[in-house]
């Protein structure tokens, strides 16, 4: 439903609209919020946090940093309640009267001592956040939202279905009963949704005899890893499950490059228990950009706003370094989600003042690139403390830099069982070319995705354009 790393959705049907916000990690701004009226075309209108204060990322450790928020509405207000891991604000819960921002500093709940929350009231008002504490049971707590103030201490709510660690708690009301939906089995191949009901928001609860209610594991779904779900209408009153997932590929569907993504399932109800179904993998169309105005919200930067990495000038976008590289928890990068397993990105670099060029991030020790410097372009390969590099001589001036990403075979020839081929080109030579599986969920394990953009590590550099092309698939 919304391609690229965009985990641990939620979602809000308000007056007819939903509005979307998943995980962002260490990167800024944070909490996208995506807006559609139709559940098919959506559009990325703002960030919770376009203010760095707001969630305090400096010195937080990759993965940690913002982890799956859950949005609400209630009188005229949108809620968006996080935690900060590792580090940084904890859980903090964020208003907005307008989705599109600006959110408000955020109110922090000290009383949440673990990840996930959910936000939801009670018949009699009382507004309960309810968390994860990996691998314990979910939690709960009464809270005042204007203070952040613990009404009670918190306590034990439902210690899950028997999987592995319960987490991405979500409470709801419907009809005589209130659902409480979790992940459970962690978030790789053995992901899954279960679900419970009681007759409370504090319980006691009952188990669905059928869980876990939703899962791809041991199936032949293109989509794996599915869990960490919200529950919200559909049309004609219909129910849906908006969740994550991945898309591995090749002959094994061991690898996937592109991290956790957002996708939807149908939801059956019977006996008073949603049976959801396996989402369906529709194609994928192709698309394309092409702008360098970093105040489109769709830009990242790491740790900081891309806004303060660097600016256009004369039509060229221009980032200026002080040595750190990629490898630092604070690059100098801007970069965009690759939403496609097929995918061409490309820049015109001028390197004459500086050294820098086009790179896809995972983390801080999962990354490629295209390095320009001079008359000399390297192309690096970083996998987990190795590193590997291959060099051309170029002309002077403006040098076109190119990453092109391409699905493996999904049949027993050669290379079927890696994960998607990576070709780094500079003008027209071909420097290397990779076997993806080492940029990928299952093998980077920081919770993101790929990052592809722009960066300089020294001195002055600047580019003439950035256009990536995507699909179809």
């Amino acid at each position: 439903m919304i391609p690229g790393f965009h985990p641990d959705p939620s979602v809000v049907l308000v007056d007819g609209v939903y509005y979307l916000v998943t995980s962002t990690f260490e990167y800024l701004p944070a909490l996208p919020i995506h807006r559609s009226s139709d559940l098919v075309t959506w559009e990325q209108i703002g960030n919770v946090a376009t203010r760095p204060e707001q969630v305090a990322l400096d010195h937080v450790p990759t993965p940690g940093g913002v982890w799956a928020p859950t949005i609400r509405y209630r009188d005229g207000v949108f809620y968006v309640i996080v935690t900060v891991f590792l580090g940084g604000r904890g859980c903090v819960v964020f208003t907005a009267s307008d989705p599109a921002g600006p959110w408000s500093d955020g109110t922090p709940i000290p009383a949440v001592d673990g990840i996930d929350p959910d936000l939801a009231w009670g018949d009699d008002g009382t507004a309960y956040v309810t968390f994860a504490r990996h691998p314990d049971a979910i939690r709960q707590v009464a809270v005042d939202l204007a203070t952040g103030a613990a009404l009670e201490e918190p306590r034990a709510l439902w210690a899950g279905s028997g999987l592995y660690s319960p987490e991405g708690p979500h409470l709801y009301r419907r009809g005589a009963h209130w659902y409480l939906l979790v992940a459970e089995g962690g978030t790789d191949r053995g992901h899954a949704v279960s679900v419970a009901r009681g007759p409370s928001p504090e319980g006691p609860w009952e188990s669905c005899p059928d869980n876990p209610v939703l899962t791809a594991s041991g199936s032949g779904s293109p989509i794996q890893n599915i869990g960490h779900a919200d529950l919200v209408e559909g049309p004609r009153g219909s129910s849906l499950l908006v969740h994550l997932g991945v898309r591995p590929v090749g002959l094994a569907q061991a690898f996937s490059p592109l991290g956790r993504e957002t996708f939807v399932s149908a939801v059956d109800w019977v006996d008073g228990w949603p049976r959801p179904r396996l989402p369906v993998l529709d194609p994928q169309p192709a698309e394309s950009f092409g702008s360098l105005d970093l105040e489109d919200p769709g830009w990242l930067a790491v740790r900081r706003l891309p806004t303060s990495v660097g600016s256009v000038t004369g039509g060229r976008l221009v980032i200026t370094a002080d040595g750190t590289t990629l490898d630092d928890p604070r690059p100098w990068f801007v970069g965009r989600r690759q939403r496609h397993l097929r995918a061409t990105v490309s820049t015109r670099v001028d390197a004459s003042g500086g050294v820098g060029g086009l790179a896809c991030r995972f983390a801080e020790d999962n990354w490629f690139a295209l390095e320009a410097s001079g008359a000399t372009v390297t192309a690096r390969a970083r996998l987990a403390g190795l590193v590997q590099t291959w060099k051309t001589t170029v002309p002077e001036g403006d040098v076109e830099l190119r990453l092109e990403m391409t699905p493996p075979p999904a049949d027993f020839s050669a290379g079927a069982v890696g994960g998607d081929r990576i070709r780094l080109i500079a003008g027209d030579v071909v420097l290397a070319e990779l076997d993806g599986r080492y940029w990928s969920f299952e093998v980077a394990k920081s919770f993101t995705g790929r990052v592809v953009g722009l960066y300089a590590t020294d001195g002055t550099v600047s580019f003439a354009d950035f256009h990536y092309r995507g699909g179809p698939t």
